[in-house]
């Protein structure tokens, strides 16, 4: 089911920052690309179905998909040059121009991905057996990192829920755990004991199925690019980037809660639950306000708690302690 969230400033189409495809959209779609946002759940619950249904996945260029109202706060979405060009993805270096400089490495096509744990569908897996690429959607969202920066990307994908659904995890699937790509030949930071690669994730799984949380395969109407974390990755809006983990080649159902990349490096600074908190400053800095990437070397905005999204994630953590569960 899609659910709207209503805007919160009035940022319409003819703000965005021009991007050629992307400014070509309704072209894009007047050529027959839009496609009903409506039925999603029925969709997903028949898994066999689907997998057998014809793919239209592309290998590049642009996304057909399906326009949504989600918005954010304030102002134009990020530049496509620094989306594409300011980004962390330390498995091709720490640096923030790396992985652009880098990940044209790595291998995306094909794809596939290990389900494994508390579900009734485990297996090895296809990216087209894993994405209904029928039912895309865009979604701009706030990407709030905990450098204290933040982007504002208009997302192309499909909600996590509609994926984790297709292998029919069990009542003993609490938590749901990620991990990205790893090889070291075509990842040149992975050579680097920055983490213990491979790099790991996890949500509760009431976060995961939270409609809010994108599957992700594209931005800006294009094709995910490799430093974005193609050819999947998650968008988790209301949590720190990190979270958001990039190039998922494993799904793992699991019982109990998963010890995540970050968590196991620095635990103090990095918890599991890494909701999008100005309360709670990092360590090492302040958390109360964020730089706005391509808004200009003095742009920064006050950050929201729940990156703005508390109407939709507030009651995930009723009674919770949110500065000692961080």
């Amino acid at each position: 089911m899609l659910i709207k969230k209503a805007p919160l400033a009035g940022l319409t189409e003819n703000d965005v920052t021009p991007h050629h495809l992307y400014l070509n959209r309704r072209k894009i779609m007047a050529a027959g690309g839009a496609l009903a946002v409506t039925g999603l759940a029925g969709a997903c619950s028949q898994q066999d179905a689907a997998a057998q249904s014809p793919s239209v996945r592309p290998t590049d260029g642009a996304l057909d998909f399906a326009t949504t109202d989600y918005r954010v706060s304030d102002g134009d979405l990020t530049p496509y040059d620094a989306v594409t060009g300011y980004n962390n993805f330390y498995e091709f270096g720490v640096g923030k121009s790396d992985p652009a400089r880098h990940a044209h490495n790595m291998t995306t096509d094909p794809w596939s991905v290990e389900v494994t744990g508390h579900a009734e569908r485990t297996g090895t897996f296809s990216i087209d057996d894993v994405i209904d690429f029928n039912a895309l959607e865009e979604r701009i969202y706030r990407l709030r990192c905990v450098e204290a920066w933040s982007m504002v990307i208009p997302w192309i994908g499909v909600p996590l829920s509609s994926v984790l659904e297709r292998f029919r995890p069990t009542s003993d699937a609490r938590y749901v755990a990620f991990e990205t790509y790893l090889n070291r030949d075509e990842m040149r930071g992975t050579r680097f004991p920055v983490l213990d690669w491979p790099y790991k994730e996890g949500l509760r799984m009431d976060e995961a199925m939270n409609p809010l949380t994108l599957m992700a395969v594209g931005l800006y109407g294009e094709v995910l690019p490799n430093q974005n974390g193609a050819p999947m990755r998650l968008v988790v809006p209301w949590k720190y980037g990190f979270k958001s983990i990039k190039s998922i080649v494993k799904i793992n159902f699991v019982s109990e809660q998963p010890t995540t990349s970050w968590e196991e490096s620095a635990p103090r600074e990095y918890g599991f639950y890494s909701n999008v908190n100005p309360e709670r400053a990092h360590p090492r800095w302040s958390q109360s306000s964020e730089r706005i990437i391509g808004g200009g070397p003095f742009a920064r905005r006050d950050t929201e708690m729940f990156n703005g999204y508390g109407d939709q994630v507030a009651s995930l953590y009723a009674g919770m302690d949110l500065i000692e569960n961080y």
